[in-house]
Formats: structure tokens, C-alpha cells, sequence
């Protein structure tokens, strides 16, 4: 399967799951973005936190529950703006 990216119009014929997609205006691809780029900013302080920058295994248990909350928290926001 080739990568699309996620603010492309391409994305509505690469999935399997998903039926229908509907194109985003680019005001909700530039919130996608954001929303993502906040999220990735958010996860990489706790690597800092963690006294990890730049490595993908984060340093605790609870950094990694975290950060799992984070990328949680991330979907369902982007699931709002795309829906």
C-alpha cells in the first residue's frame, strides 16, 4: 500500500475500513495539523521529562501511559475534524 499523506484528498481511495472519506476544507487540514504537531510536542517533552529526547521507548511506565493517552487524545480530536 502506498502512504498518502493524512492532508492529501488522495486519502479517500487508500483505505480498507473506511467507505467514504469527504474532502477537508484547508481550514480543517491546517487543525489536522496542528492538532498532530501539538500532540508530537506534547510526547517528545516527555521523552525530555523522561531524560530520553529523541528516542522512541519512553522511560517509564507512566511516561508510556502517557504518551499513549496523548496519541488517544490526538485521534479523537483529528476523528472530530474529519468526520
Amino acid at each position: 500500500m502506498t502512504a498518502v499523506n493524512s492532508t492529501s484528498d488522495d486519502r479517500t481511495a487508500n483505505n480498507a475500513v473506511r467507505h467514504q472519506y469527504r474532502v477537508l476544507s484547508d481550514q480543517e487540514k491546517a487543525m489536522m495539523v496542528a492538532l498532530k504537531d501539538k500532540g508530537a510536542e506534547f510526547i517528545e517533552l516527555l521523552h525530555i521529562a523522561g531524560g530520553n529526547p529523541g528516542v522512541d521507548k519512553q522511560a517509564s511506565r507512566e511516561l508510556s501511559l502517557a504518551q499513549t493517552k496523548i496519541e488517544e487524545a490526538v485521534m479523537w480530536a483529528v476523528k472530530h475534524v474529519t468526520a
